[in-house]
């Protein structure tokens, strides 16, 4: 299918989508909340009651988004002039009487501005049997709003989206990078994403390729990727948006391991990724293994661990196999290869690298199934700082902290009880950690305004408490800084995660 676009049909599409209010909010305001709700399920039947209408936006909401037969009378004051050059592009087709879609273009939107994004059409819309072809070209994910989500948006002179498929990352990474490369194994993937980059008025280099080869020997401030991260035996037709065609978790582990030799200094590579866990191997001394070899600050939060028959499931239903007569066998053949692999389960989530010149570079790596304040970038970003700063520091006891806006204190005992039982301190921002505290730890805590220093507070706690100053400070001064770490103490007034 010839996807090509000229400018001037690209120019009067963007043109015909802005006169029809064809953004998030129109369509949103047409059809109403409930129908927009049921739509995220792929069920169609409240929006088409809600778009009878035969104005332009009732239309192009029926041919892309509903995927319904519309009238070429209506398709063509939608979209005047346009029905026959996307017809030849192969974005729509048409009879003598009626138009109907090829591929989706749909409106997508964040908090400050709309954009449209053209993919292959949303397969299984209510219910109806679908087969993935190899090439599809996947929309508008719940992955890809969470890797957007994730994404650093700090001004940034070079950007790489790796693995752009439509090119979602690269419309937001256009808003504050100077300059966006764009890559994909998939033709048809790079073919959309420059019609959509066309459609949105921004700049983007696209480069067809595998992994980093196409930017050999170049650095970016930032590299974010969704990479093909299923891990399957790789039987069967590949669809390439979510097979890698390597083996495992092998295609995580070599952006994981190469991303160092194209970041600037001080540059980030975010990825969304899943790796196995292995018999008898811990998931986080896998990935450290991985990450040893980058020379980054690394903070990996594992967001979901799914068993083994939820996995092929959840994927087998992806490709549209489900009741198709080879289900079984390949059901079985997956769970045969991951025993043989001595995989016992799959973990998904973040992997947030920052390269750093420090000898010693900060790894966290941790489980987090819980709520995560989003945009999760600003506090991904605000740890890299952190971790900086510390790097740079042996001993805190001459530092100025302050108290993160967001912390609470909780303290739990019985009704009356002189003393509490215990003390919690609450993020309430971010990943929204909670730390039980001794009484020495939370008086720290509540003294620190910037006035004095942390040595400072500990002896005048010391003196309170009637313990020995050194005593004091050997054994808190660590705490100090775990504390730092987890966010609920600063050490300036930038952003809080």
């Amino acid at each position: 299918m010839n996807l090509s676009l000229d400018r001037t049909v690209v120019d009067a599409l963007r043109t015909a989508l802005v006169d029809a209010s064809y953004t998030v909010d129109g369509v949103t305001g047409l059809i109403g909340e409930s129908a927009h709700r049921a739509l995220s399920r792929n069920e169609t039947t409240p929006a088409v009651r809600r778009t009878r209408d035969g104005s332009p936006l009732a239309t192009l909401t029926r041919l892309w988004l509903l995927q319904t037969v519309v009238s070429l009378r209506d398709a063509e004051l939608a979209l005047p002039g346009l029905v026959d050059p996307l017809c030849r592009a192969g974005v729509l087709e048409r009879s003598v009487a009626d138009v109907w879609a090829r591929v989706d273009v749909r409106p997508y939107a964040d908090e400050a501005r709309d954009w449209w994004v053209m993919a292959d059409l949303t397969p299984g819309l209510d219910g109806t049997p679908h087969r993935m072809l190899g090439d599809h070209v996947l929309g508008i994910s719940s992955a890809s709003g969470s890797l957007a989500s994730l994404t650093i948006r700090e001004p940034a002179g070079r950007a790489l989206d790796l693995g752009t498929g439509c090119g979602v990352q690269s419309l937001h990474l256009a808003d504050h990078a100077g300059q966006v490369v764009a890559t994909d194994v998939n033709p048809r993937a790079l073919a959309m994403t420059r019609i959509n980059v066309d459609l949105n008025g921004i700049d983007v280099d696209l480069r067809e390729g595998s992994l980093f080869e196409p930017v050999a020997g170049e650095r970016f401030d930032l590299i974010v990727t969704n990479p093909p991260f299923v891990i399957s035996p790789g039987t069967g037709e590949r669809l390439v948006y979510r097979d890698s065609g390597l083996p495992g978790d092998d295609v995580v582990r070599r952006i994981v391991t190469g991303a160092s030799d194209h970041l600037a200094p001080d540059g980030w590579c975010q990825v969304l990724g899943s790796w196995a866990h292995r018999a008898g191997e811990p998931w986080q001394e896998r990935l450290e293994g991985w990450l040893e070899r980058t020379g980054c600050d690394a903070w990996v939060l594992q967001r979901e661990v799914a068993d083994l028959p939820s996995y092929v499931e959840l994927w087998l239903a992806d490709a549209g196999l489900r009741g198709a007569p080879d289900y079984l066998a390949r059901y079985d053949t997956w769970l045969s290869w991951f025993e043989d692999q001595g995989i016992e389960a799959i973990g998904f989530g973040w992997i947030n690298l920052r390269r750093t010149d420090d000898t010693a570079p900060t790894r966290r790596l941790e489980e987090w199934p819980y709520e995560v304040e989003q945009p999760a970038g600003p506090h991904v970003a605000q740890w890299g700082r952190d971790a900086r700063w510390l790097q740079g520091r042996t001993d805190l006891a001459g530092e100025r902290l302050t108290v993160a806006p967001d912390v609470v204190q909780e303290s739990v005992g019985a009704p009356g009880a002189e003393d509490p039982e215990r003390i919690v301190l609450r993020r309430q921002r971010g990943v929204r950690r909670a730390v039980v505290v001794d009484t020495v730890e939370a008086g720290l805590v509540g003294a620190c305004d910037g006035d004095l220093t942390v040595g400072q507070i500990l002896d005048a706690l010391a003196v309170l408490l009637d313990q020995p100053a050194a005593d004091l400070r050997r054994h808190y001064l660590p705490r100090v800084r775990d504390l730092v770490a987890d966010g609920f103490l600063r050490p300036d007034l930038g952003q809080s995660r």
